[in-house]
């Protein structure tokens, strides 16, 4: 595996070895000792698996109490994945950094506790795959708006379609108003 730090260094760009043949292929998409040997020692307690269509845009999510580590992918279709430091004492607190995630580039993407985190889907269905290192709780989770333009986030949508998105993630809070971590 190969694993390349982001502008936002914390958020390592994983690229696994693939093998692949005539029959298909075959790649480990995690395995603790080398994921330590990366600089990513965690234990993960949950996995998530959503379904999405194309224009959907879900996020920009984090939890103030049981802030999760995030390590995702992509197992059929394609996204572009985001990660939003809010954590006040970060030397890049309030940036952003995204990146394509897809079946195709098998890539995944480590997105440590204390950023937001969201995603727009560019194909015209994606199933999304994530490990988290703690568990979900829904009284401290949060919502970063996703297009405030404190934070400029360039989403890539899709030509012709504008994004699908949630109540909750329309209601966001605004860059200036949000509840930040330590």
């Amino acid at each position: 595996m190969i694993f390349k730090p982001t502008r936002l260094p914390e958020v390592v760009l994983i690229e696994p070895k693939v093998f692949g043949d005539s029959r298909g292929f075959f790649m480990e998409t995690w395995e603790a000792r080398k994921f330590a040997d990366g600089g990513i020692d965690v234990n993960f307690v949950q996995d998530n698996h959503s379904r999405s269509s194309r224009g959907v845009l879900r996020g920009l999510h984090y939890q103030l109490r049981h802030t999760q580590g995030k390590l995702v992918r992509v197992v059929e279709g394609e996204v572009f994945d985001v990660a939003v430091d809010v954590r006040k004492s970060s030397p890049t607190f309030g940036q952003w950094v995204g990146e394509y995630l897809s079946a195709d580039n098998r890539r995944m993407l480590w997105i440590p506790p204390g950023f937001a985190h969201g995603f727009v889907v560019l194909s015209e269905r994606v199933d999304f795959l994530y490990k988290c290192t703690d568990y979900y709780d829904p009284s401290s989770e949060r919502t970063l708006l996703w297009n405030d333009p404190e934070i400029g986030i360039e989403w890539p949508m899709p030509q012709g379609v504008d994004p699908i998105i949630s109540e909750k993630d329309r209601n966001g809070i605004g860059w200036r108003s949000i509840e930040t971590l330590p």
